[in-house]
């Protein structure tokens, strides 16, 4: 394979909902630019694309995949992505790396959750995009009516470079208004170039003069010679619409039918004609600021925007050159952890194809294998820029949690492992042990994201597992003062245990009123690795209890700290003072006075008009317009709190604090009220009293617990 320069490639994000056609549509690609010499389909499983065995088994994307092609002395690099929000991170890491994205649209189907959901997405990341109407030959399709409907929803910059003539089941032509040609297929998917019939020509000339319009608008020079000339020249139509395009001003709409074969051609011809190349759109920056723009003469620089692990290969990176080139044997160093690698293999990958490379230059695609530690989102770079590192992807904050346990004990360990190893694939799925609820906490973008994470560890791990609601992390504290007094006492034959602490307690705030009846001899301050902080104030005076007792009497206080006194959960924001107690000459040691801290805590606490904290979550649900009343009252019975709501596009806002209690299934509650159209993310805020009837029930609940286990 050749090595193509900067210039001559193109690297395009396909896009779009679910059942959009992505995955037919890229099997076209493929054969058209005689990567593969027959195409397979979804329904039989022999897709370029889809070959992990849960796609197959499902029929639709689960995993983004990379693939190229080589077309008319071009490389076109395209990620065909998942149309599930589910699996959103594969979608945003492909828009990070690429530079232009098609939006396949169901011509049956219209605007979709999925058009909706990623075209959010290339507005954050500023992405140009190509609207690619699919599924043309069918008999309910309507390009007019999917027309209206982009337009209405994403405004008048939609614009027609393509209709079709005979849409449905006859489909079969295509007016291409930059070339003013009608273009006819053959059931082969082979094309005639013909005039335009007399029937279509005033609507072609009207759509005509509109896109030279559209064009010309991009550039002052464009204009002068439009109004000169009433017209642009193709070439000057191409340029405007380059300009259009990139500075996200135009989004140009095109006709396919992937599964018969017509529109491909035109499609990728305008992929190399119009949509830019790597070093024609603005540069990526490192974190330190410095500017990358894709060029070859640059300094070698590549950021790994995939992980995959693959049978016979094992893990394997994908990267984007941002400066210089990479060839076989480059030694490079990882810009996060200093570590060295040596890229002894180098690929370009197309699914299960892969074709060995001598080199990959600014802009291109490639893949290395049996890379030490290299990770998703690092950057590797030589020697002269070693510590520079590409700013990341910022992956979706998780929308659920699920605990998550091997129905065997034994493969605990196993189970952990695997999870890691996922991370690595999907950094959108995390997981991780959690010491306080005693859980392994697993945390995604959904329900059917967990559930295949599910299928992956029992079918090809083959560990059978259950998901458990997952626990609460909820705080305790107090809101007065209280005191306590609790002797130690244990005599079993010889020496004997002896200690006695008295106590007061206070809660902790920034501006609290220090007790005046006893001195402070000494103050420690400790923040606690959970949040919230203990202060430990020394106030013995005549020696009633030796100081060399004091770090027990603090331990025993932690402790009881960790395992709160109402629920078992942590504690926080309080302040003790060790005013008195009484020592034994010969039984008296550390383990005593740790156990008298501890009780003399239990028992304060308990006084001190105990509460518990629950943790409040800020969350942001994206619905549209004639869904908000719904979706506003189903937060309300989460007790949520409405802190606002504003327009983003034709959707609105709503901006909510809601305790994580009550977020347990929310993200399939939403999908159901608003027939998937609306998404949400949501982030740790604060932590706020639990009303008084929660408390009640979370007291008892525990209590209970308590008695089961004596």
């Amino acid at each position: 394979m050749k090595v193509y320069k900067t210039n001559e490639i193109r690297n395009i994000a396909l896009i779009g909902s679910a059942k959009s056609g992505k995955t037919t549509l890229s099997e076209s690609i493929l054969f058209n630019g005689g990567l593969i010499n027959r195409r397979g389909s979804v329904d039989d499983g022999n897709t370029v694309s889809d070959y992990r065995e849960i796609e197959l088994e499902r029929q639709n994307s689960v995993s983004s995949t990379v693939l190229y092609t080589e077309y008319k002395n071009h490389k076109i690099n395209f990620i065909d992505t998942p149309g599930f929000d589910d699996f959103v991170g594969e979608v945003v890491s492909a828009l990070r790396v690429c530079d232009s994205a098609v939006m396949v649209v169901n011509a049956q189907n219209g605007i979709e959750v999925g058009t909706e959901i990623h075209w959010r997405h290339t507005i954050r990341y500023k992405i140009p995009v190509v609207f690619a109407i699919n599924h043309l030959e069918h008999e309910k399709s309507s390009f007019e009516e999917t027309l209206r409907q982009l337009k209405q929803q994403f405004g008048n910059s939609v614009t027609v470079l393509q209709y079709p003539v005979n849409e449905g089941v006859s489909f079969d032509s295509i007016i291409d208004l930059i070339k003013m040609k009608m273009i006819k297929y053959s059931d082969g998917g082979k094309a005639e170039i013909l005039d335009i019939p007399a029937s279509e020509k005033d609507k072609a000339e009207e759509l005509h003069a509109a896109l030279v319009e559209s064009a010309a608008e991009n550039d002052e020079a464009l204009m002068e010679a439009f109004f000169e000339n009433a017209t642009l020249t193709e070439e000057e139509m191409q340029r405007g619409l380059k300009l259009g395009i990139i500075n996200r001003g135009l989004f140009p709409v095109m006709c396919v039918a992937a599964k018969p074969f017509k529109g491909i051609d035109l499609l990728m011809d305008f992929m190399i004609s119009t949509l830019p190349a790597p070093n024609e759109v603005p540069p990526t920056k490192t974190v330190s600021g410095r500017e990358l723009k894709c060029d070859a003469n640059d300094a070698a620089s590549a950021f790994i925007f995939k992980t995959s692990i693959e049978p016979h290969l094992g893990e394997v990176s994908y990267f984007k050159v941002y400066g210089g080139e990479v060839a076989e044997g480059t030694e490079m160093i990882n810009g996060k952890s200093g570590n060295k690698e040596r890229i002894t293999q180098l690929f370009v990958i197309a699914g299960k194809n892969r074709e060995k490379v001598e080199r990959v230059v600014a802009g291109d695609f490639g893949a290395a294998i049996k890379l030490k530690s290299v990770r998703t989102n690092q950057t590797l770079n030589t020697a002269k820029y070693a510590d520079e590192i590409i700013e990341p992807i910022v992956f979706p904050e998780p929308k659920i949690r699920m605990a998550v346990k091997a129905k065997s004990s034994t493969d605990d360990e196993k189970l952990g492992a695997i999870l890691n190893e996922m991370n690595k694939v999907d950094p959108t799925l995390m997981a991780h042990q959690s010491k306080e609820l005693r859980q392994l906490i697993l945390e995604g973008q959904g329900e059917l994201h967990l559930n295949i994470a599910k299928w992956h560890i029992e079918t090809i791990d083959k560990i059978p597992i259950d998901f458990i609601a997952p626990k609460i992390p909820y705080r305790e504290t107090i809101t007065k003062q209280a005191k306590s007094t609790y002797r130690h006492k244990k005599q079993s034959g010889g020496a004997g245990q002896f200690g006695e602490v008295h106590m007061l307690i206070q809660p902790y705030t920034e501006v609290m009123v220090k007790p005046t009846e006893f001195p402070i001899r000494g103050t420690e301050e400790h923040e606690m690795p959970w949040g919230g902080k203990l202060i430990f104030n020394n106030c013995i005076v005549g020696g009633a209890i030796d100081a060399r007792f004091m770090p027990a009497i603090l331990k025993g206080i932690m402790e009881r700290m960790e395992e709160g006194p109402l629920t078992g959960s942590y504690a926080r924001d309080i302040a003790v003072y060790i005013y008195d107690g009484k020592m034994h000459p010969v039984d008296s040691n550390e383990i005593s006075f740790k156990l008298a801290g501890r009780n003399a805590f239990r028992d304060a606490f308990k006084n001190a008009g105990p509460k518990i904290l629950e943790p409040i979550y800020d969350v942001e649900v994206i619905v549209p317009e004639e869904k908000m009343g719904d979706v506003i009252t189903d937060l309300q019975g989460r007790r949520a709190v409405i802190m606002g709501m504003e327009s983003e596009g034709n959707y609105q806002k709503i901006k909510a604090k809601v305790p994580l209690a009550e977020m347990n299934r929310y993200s399939t509650s939403l999908s159901s009220i608003t027939s998937g159209r609306a998404t949400y993310g949501l982030r740790f805020s604060e932590y706020q009293q639990v009303p008084t009837d929660v408390q009640t029930a979370l007291l008892k609940a525990y209590e209970e617990l308590e008695s089961e286990e004596d």
